[in-house]
């Protein structure tokens, strides 16, 4: 059965005011309770009344009220000798009330003398044994405070601390966990909280599900897709040599080398989705990697006729990381051919390897166009072209690629816009300090 998390809301707030009338009453009745008992325990106050009844009976009634008033300031006290069949007028209204009222708590204490007296007693204002209202009432509204207090705090656990596991949870998923889901104690609560939780696990689920099928796909097609492409090129290299169009075969043959490249980067993809932290991995020397990088970059660099400069400060020349060479080197070639595609000719793409604080970073900063600062946080999805800013021929795999590559090595990868106004692509590895 479903009970609506608005209805549990409403009902701990209001047990809990209900509580706090019932809970502030006793307390109240149990305090006046024992003012009372003490009044009337008090050492010869009966004594004090048959005295005064004898004064009385004497026919000095001035004499005895005046005998009540004296000794009732010595004890600090209100005394007033009554007939117990005679009317109470004589009492002070708020007195008479509390004696007249069934269930009011605050009655004076009432001491039988004979058959015929009664004394009634209560204390003067701020005497010892006078309780002050103003203690009642700070009684019932710390005892409100406390109760409120404590329902407010049930109750934002109670919402807050599923709702921040599922905050938790969707954090994490989005960091790559998918495998973690909504803890079935919340999401079989009887409420709306329960719901969202059961919903969440559901969306987290067909989006995951969405998300495997999708993976798949691109690696079958990419299988699928080397086999005829390699046919296809050597096709190509045997129309060249029987002296076919030169021109024909070679745009061809661009086209061919652009669909392996394609097939290529999603493979790799793949395999470093699927590989996650766990893939091989050895000390080398991110210096050589880059040389190796620019090395095979050069005849490209040099048909775009774009410069490639690369400082590498001091400390870093020597510095190890641990990772896999052939990824890292897919990675960086990714980053490099990136800002070589977006770099006008007669500029130049830098590259500046430095360390600092345990990492190590390399920065390549291209003189292209640019991308609008809104689009920075997607640069590194699949598929993603900043098209309006900064066109091109590739398919936005070459920097999800690299992401991934430098996830996989316990690295960050970050783009911000460059101060002559081009994009500025940094990685960082942690350092390895080994044997």
């Amino acid at each position: 059965m479903r009970f609506p998390l608005f209805w549990r809301i409403f009902f701990s707030i209001w047990l809990a005011m209900a509580l706090t009338v019932v809970v502030s009453n006793i307390a109240t009745r149990v305090l006046l309770d024992r003012e009372r008992q003490a009044i009337e325990r008090q050492a010869g106050l009966l004594d004090l009344a048959r005295e005064a009844v004898k004064i009385r009976e004497s026919g000095e009634r001035g004499s005895a009220w005046r005998f009540l008033k004296s000794e009732g300031e010595r004890l600090e006290l209100h005394l007033i000798l009554l007939g117990k069949d005679k009317n109470d007028g004589r009492l002070p209204p708020h007195i008479r009330e509390r004696m007249d009222s069934g269930w009011y708590p605050q009655k004076p204490a009432v001491l039988d003398v004979n058959e015929d007296y009664r004394l009634v007693a209560w204390p003067r204002a701020e005497g010892e044994g006078w309780l002050d209202p103003r203690f009642f009432r700070a009684i019932e509204l710390g005892l409100a405070f406390v109760m409120i207090s404590l329902a407010c705090w049930w109750i934002a656990r109670r919402v807050s601390r599923p709702l921040k596991h599922m905050e938790t949870t969707a954090q994490a998923i989005s960091r790559g966990d998918n495998s973690l889901r909504v803890s079935d104690r919340i999401a079989q609560r009887r409420d709306e909280v329960g719901q969202l939780a059961t919903a969440f696990n559901a969306m987290t689920e067909q989006l995951c599900s969405l998300l495997e099928r999708q993976k798949h796909l691109l690696r079958d097609i990419s299988h699928d897709l080397r086999t005829p492409l390699a046919r296809q090129r050597i096709a190509i290299e045997l129309a060249s040599e029987a002296g076919a169009d030169e021109e024909l075969m070679a745009s061809i043959l661009r086209q061919n080398e652009r669909l392996e490249t394609m097939t290529g980067q999603i493979l790799t993809l793949y395999r470093v989705t699927e590989a996650g932290g766990d893939i091989e991995r050895e000390p080398l020397k991110p210096v050589k990697v880059i040389n190796r990088v620019l090395q095979d970059a050069a005849d490209y660099a040099e048909h775009r006729g774009v410069d490639c400069k690369l400082v590498v400060s001091p400390e870093s020349a020597g510095t190890s990381v641990l990772g896999d060479e052939g990824l890292l080197q897919r990675a960086i070639d990714n980053i490099l051919q990136n800002a070589l595609d977006h770099t006008p000719p007669g500029k130049a793409v830098k590259l500046a390897l430095s360390v600092s604080g345990g990492w190590l970073s390399l920065a390549v900063e291209d003189n292209g166009p640019g991308v609008p600062q809104e689009t920075l946080p997607h640069l590194f999805e699949p598929f993603f072209r900043a098209d309006k800013s900064r066109g091109g021929t590739g398919w936005g795999l070459g920097l999800a690629v690299a992401r991934d590559i430098v996830s996989a090595h316990d690295g960050r990868i970050d783009a911000t816009i460059a101060e002559a106004g081009g994009l500025k692509v940094r990685v960082r590895l942690p350092v390895f300090i080994g044997g």
